[in-house]
């Protein structure tokens, strides 16, 4: 069975390097005989801001009284679980994603479909157990002033707090950097190492969701590109 892709691209603007890499990503992906499926919150809805509790939560089928999916919630929740593999692009905003990507966890990433609270438990049911991740971030910050000042924070977030919470194992972390000093040359060399990524993702032995995985966090870091 042919390998299922979800890219989500994290930046609400549109036409950036982000959507270069994702783009590289997405058909070399399809090239190798993956199923591929994109999140574009640069043009599909970003998520509104919850006003309730109950819009963090998957709607229970044995209670009536639940808040029902908006329609772009339902859809992206869908492609998540439909997905084997995740590919998230976004850039580096004040140390972290943006908050466009943000919405998008906060409403998509919910109890009772991407994790379950147990009682009296810090730690989750993580239902999406089987799925693996790869994220590609851009940004100004210097390697090392993300790592010692920012502490990584953006990596964290998304890999350890969201993924790994959920059951999802990250596979490798690029860092794309720095944007606004890189030539051209740089530029297409970074996309040229997106579509081989994308290949190598989509041939990737995987097993099926929900399999037994011991969630880990392998991170690669990009090679400096001269």
């Amino acid at each position: 069975m042919n390998r299922r892709l979800l890219v989500i691209v994290g930046t609400p603007l549109p036409d950036s390097l982000n959507h270069a890499l994702a783009q590289a990503y997405v058909d070399a992906a399809r090239g190798a005989g993956a199923e591929v499926r994109t999140i574009d919150l640069a043009h599909d809805p970003i998520p509104a801001h919850p006003h309730s509790a109950g819009q963090l939560r998957a709607p229970r089928p044995d209670r009536p009284d639940d808040l029902p999916l908006d329609p772009e919630v339902a859809r992206y929740l869908d492609d998540v679980l439909w997905a084997d593999h995740l590919a998230v692009f976004h850039p580096q905003w004040w140390g972290t994603a943006p908050a466009a990507l943000k919405a998008l966890i906060d409403r998509v990433f919910l109890s009772g479909a991407a994790f379950r609270y147990r009682d009296r438990n810090a730690l989750s049911e993580r239902l999406l157990r089987g799925r693996t991740a790869r994220i590609t971030m851009t940004m100004d910050s210097p390697r090392l002033w993300n790592r010692l000042v920012y502490r990584g924070a953006a990596e964290a977030s998304l890999a350890r707090a969201t993924f790994a919470y959920c059951g999802i194992r990250t596979v490798g972390i690029t860092r794309r950097t720095p944007v606004r000093f890189s030539d051209a040359p740089t530029r297409e060399s970074w996309i040229a190492a997106a579509a081989r990524q994308g290949r190598r993702d989509a041939t990737a032995a995987h097993r099926a969701p929900h399999a037994s995985l011991t969630p880990s966090l392998e991170t690669e870091h990009a090679a400096p590109v001269g």
